[in-house]
């Protein structure tokens, strides 16, 4: 990437900017479905600060600023529910997203005792599916939300490793 991207744990302070970068993360998405009253696209600073105090949130960070951001919690069973995980798009197709996948990974595994790992992306969103069957991930369900959107469920189980090389 020719630059020193550095993964840490999120502060209050980084809240405005994830809200921001998620702002903008986000476009592509409302854009692929025709919907631009997603919660991402909503989502109030209140409600991300809160995430940050009850989750596990990462950031990506390029010098001082956050290009990158994911979040995650792991539920009573051991389940991590990952959610979000954001590339500024002048950062995207450098393997940012995958470093910040595996590093939740490890965090949530490591800290909360993550058993297995579930994510969800609408079903036209080709890049982030293909990011996540490259980590390992496979669909589990597929739910229609309406007529433009179907939220594809993927999951994976701890002991599958960080990366998958030859996907």
């Amino acid at each position: 990437m020719g630059m020193s991207v550095t993964i840490s744990a999120a502060t209050e302070q980084d809240a405005e900017q994830i809200l921001k970068l998620q702002f903008l993360c986000y476009q592509s998405e409302a854009e692929l479905y025709g919907d631009y009253s997603i919660e991402p696209l909503t989502q109030p600073l209140d409600s991300l600060k809160a995430e940050l105090t009850d989750g596990t949130v990462l950031v990506a960070r390029l010098r001082d600023e956050v290009v990158a951001s994911v979040r995650g919690s792991v539920g009573a069973d051991g389940t991590a529910r990952i959610d979000k995980l954001i590339v500024h798009p002048r950062m995207q197709r450098h393997g940012l997203g995958g470093r910040l996948l595996d590093a939740i990974e490890s965090r949530l595994a490591a800290d909360a005792g993550a058993k297995s790992f579930q994510l969800f992306t609408g079903h036209r969103s080709d890049r982030n599916l293909r990011l996540y069957r490259k980590h390992g991930y496979e669909a589990v369900s597929t739910e229609r939300v309406d007529e433009r959107l179907s939220l594809v469920t993927l999951a994976k189980d701890a002991q599958a490793g960080a990366f998958v090389a030859s996907a």
